[in-house]
């Protein structure tokens, strides 16, 4: 494609206004991967400076988002994350169609902080099991989390947690056939590098944080959960959403 090099219009801007339109029309699908930028190059016959000029405009709109190492996406589908509670991840995902996905980063055992005691009201010091994960949608990246046990509450955590595809089973095994949300705070920040590396973002786009309590009852409780979610790939809800359509 021939770029009009005789107006005022920039190049990159150029690029941008055809691209957004081909997104906008449906030609580029909802996280569908845009062609890499030699390929684009070819096609407006740019430099790569040019390229990437007109893509961190677009990334800067949320159209699109640069994933290091492995391309430029269109942005998907949002996750509606459904906050009650009886909140529970997998049902959450699969009831929208999607596939969750988990990945283990790290489990160990470590003393609780005060923070981790006062949730689960234990003592600090008291071993915890720690669980350091990745959650997917559809093999895309949506949150990174950290949750936390009481091994007096729940022993040998380490080798039934691997037993157990979900949370639910997993309590299950312990005999606990029910439990609610008890507290959930929700916020935004920006992650710091490590973070934005492990949800492959830029470090710019923010994040939300959510730390949650769950438990049998306000004086059970069973897990203190803290999970930093892409900002671009989930929309909380609580309550019925009077905006959903019907079938």
């Amino acid at each position: 494609m021939t770029l009009d090099r005789k107006t005022g219009n920039a190049l990159w801007h150029q690029i941008e206004n055809v691209l957004t339109a081909e997104i906008s029309s449906g030609r580029i699908a909802p996280g569908a991967q845009l062609p890499p930028e030699p390929e684009l190059m070819s096609r407006f016959g740019v430099s790569r400076f040019t390229v990437r000029q007109a893509l961190a405009q677009m990334e800067s709109k949320g159209l699109v988002r640069v994933e290091q190492g492995r391309g430029t996406f269109v942005h998907g589908n949002v996750v509606k994350y459904a906050i009650s509670q009886r909140t529970r991840f997998s049902r959450n995902l699969i009831e929208q169609g999607f596939d969750p996905g988990h990945e283990v980063l790290r489990d160990e055992t470590i003393q609780a902080t005060g923070e981790i005691a006062t949730a689960l009201q234990i003592a600090p010091g008291d071993p915890v099991f720690h669980r350091r994960g990745l959650s997917k949608a559809n093999n895309a990246l949506v949150s990174l989390g950290s949750s936390y046990y009481s091994l007096a509450r729940f022993p040998d955590l380490e080798r039934v947690r691997k037993l157990h595809k979900t949370t639910t089973a997993m309590y299950r095994a312990y005999g606990i056939k029910d439990y609610v949300r008890l507290f959930t705070r929700i916020e935004a920040r920006l992650p710091a590098p490590e973070e934005a590396r492990l949800l492959q973002q830029p470090k710019s786009l923010p994040v939300v944080c959510v730390t949650k309590i769950d438990g049998i009852s306000e004086n059970d409780p069973i897990s203190l959960s803290q999970s930093l979610w892409r900002a671009d790939r989930v929309a909380f809800t609580i309550g019925r959403d009077p905006f959903e359509t019907a079938d």
